[in-house]
């Protein structure tokens, strides 16, 4: 497995003259990527031996749900496959929206109806889509994708390999548990994992829910080859939280 770190959860509330040394310090500890880089960094994270990973597609609370999102939404993630194409970036982000009046079987449907042509798109340009998994009781209310069940359905309807599951543990530790299951039984669906521990969105210790050993120990029995990005908060130094994250899953 590769290890990204995303730049906004260990970039929260830092100088930006600490920039370059926490891309320096990632790569010291053996880290591969960076995740929801600034264009402005991606050349200190180059030569820092860090390749950024995935960009993040559009706003994430008017998505592919509503067919009256797909003209605008669309325009802006094929501008942003763009840019990945040209960076080398091999991910975007994308993101069902807020729940509207439609069901959700319905709304998978508008979902897969919006993705199918854009993932054409993105495979003509070398890029693969992540429909992420958010949770809608804390941190993004209103949010469809907020089972995995519902992102799955999604991807499986454009049945493309260019759009695949952004799982995102923490939401869905948050949303319905039984992560491992989900991970053993839907690993070909999923491109890319994210961490967090629950609750709160920080480090990977003793203080939080989830056993990351056990996840790691899965992916690595199951040959999991996407990436594997950690998303949180450092309560403290960012380089003890990264060295931590990184020695559970290396």
């Amino acid at each position: 497995m590769r290890q990204a770190f995303v730049w906004w959860s260990f970039a929260y509330g830092r100088e930006p003259t600490e920039a370059e040394a926490l891309l320096r310090t990632a790569a010291d500890i053996g880290f591969d990527g960076v995740e929801m880089l600034p264009e402005s960094l991606w050349r200190a994270a180059a030569d820092a031996g860090l390749e950024v990973v995935t960009l993040t597609g559009h706003d994430l609370d008017v998505g592919f749900n509503d067919p009256a999102n797909h003209a605008a939404v669309s325009q802006t993630v094929s501008n942003m496959i763009d840019a990945a194409a040209a960076g080398k970036v091999p991910y975007v982000i994308v993101f069902s929206g807020r729940r509207g009046e439609a069901s959700d079987a319905a709304a998978v449907g508008h979902s897969a109806a919006g993705l199918t042509l854009l993932a054409e798109y993105a495979r003509s340009r070398g890029v693969t889509l992540l429909l992420e998994t958010l949770n809608s009781k804390i941190d993004h209310p209103g949010a469809q994708c907020d089972h995995s069940a519902w992102g799955l359905e999604v991807v499986k309807r454009v049945g493309s390999p260019n759009l695949r599951l952004l799982y995102d543990c923490y939401h869905m530790q948050i949303m319905e548990g039984d992560l491992m299951r989900t991970l053993k039984t839907n690993l070909e669906w999923i491109g890319h994992i994210h961490t967090g521990g629950v609750p709160g969105r920080r480090d990977l210790d003793d203080r939080q829910e989830v056993n990351w050993r056990a996840i790691a120990e899965l992916l690595k029995r199951q040959k999991f080859a996407g990436w594997v990005g950690h998303e949180f908060i450092p309560r403290a130094d960012p380089r003890a939280a990264l060295e931590q994250a990184y020695g559970i899953f290396s």
